[in-house]
């Protein structure tokens, strides 16, 4: 499945930097990574506390001020580790009937459904650009992560279910979902389901300590950069 990646995605972004983590080189496997894994994500996110809830203040204080008849905190049901649901929060970046909209602007849809995105989406707000142009508004996710449904990195959790998947897809449900991974390293808020499919399963062959740490800092090069992808 690794080669098919390379060579598919090439063209566009060199992923020649992973093979430095082939499995035969790894350390650390199965239970004991995902041990020490766990402990990098929570060792992490509680350092990053005294940063972040600073940023909450004042990221919640700006969203009620531009619309201040809708939630701060956005939950939407995520697909998890073995297809299991769980409640993913995020910043409100949208409109609060962001949902209800979400059906009139169907036709104007840029990916294959279920997935969903529109250029210049007319529900986000003026905060929300700026929220999503900088991340921050994937800041409340760090609460997932401390309860254990989401890892810093793994393949993103999908709003559809698992009921939608084909059945090559599910290899992605086989580890913790991240608030980051590889596709969003390249910033690539188009690209279709499939095509992040198999960045995912190529980071799940590949999975390591090293390679998530190199993960986490090209994500912040990515969001510095403005590639950040959504």
């Amino acid at each position: 499945m690794a080669a098919i990646v390379e060579k598919r995605s090439r063209p566009a972004y060199s992923l020649d930097w992973i093979e430095r983590y082939r499995p035969e080189r790894h350390w650390l496997r199965g239970r004991a990574y995902r041990r020490a894994k766990r402990m990098m994500d929570l060792t992490l996110s509680l350092l990053a506390l005294p940063v972040i809830l600073p940023l909450f203040v004042i990221i919640a204080l700006a969203i009620k001020i531009e619309s201040p008849n809708g939630p701060v905190i956005f939950t939407q049901h995520r697909t998890g580790k073995g297809g299991r649901r769980f409640k993913m929060y995020k910043f409100r970046t949208m409109v609060p009937n962001a949902e209800e909209l979400k059906k009139q602007l169907a036709h104007l849809n840029e990916l294959q459904w279920p997935d969903f995105k529109i250029t210049n989406d007319p529900r986000v707000t003026r905060v929300g650009k700026f929220l999503r142009k900088t991340s921050l508004d994937e800041l409340p996710q760090i609460i997932n992560v401390l309860r254990g449904e989401m890892s810093l990195v793994g393949p993103r959790p999908t709003s559809f279910d698992a009921s939608t998947y084909q059945l090559w897809q599910t290899a992605r449900l086989d580890v913790k979902p991240g608030l980051t991974g590889l596709w969003q390293v390249y910033g690539r808020a188009s690209t279709e389901f499939d095509e992040r499919l198999r960045l995912d399963i190529m980071y799940i062959e590949h999975r390591c300590l090293g390679l998530d740490l190199e993960i986490l800092i090209r994500t912040v090069l990515a969001v510095f950069q403005g590639r950040g992808a959504h």
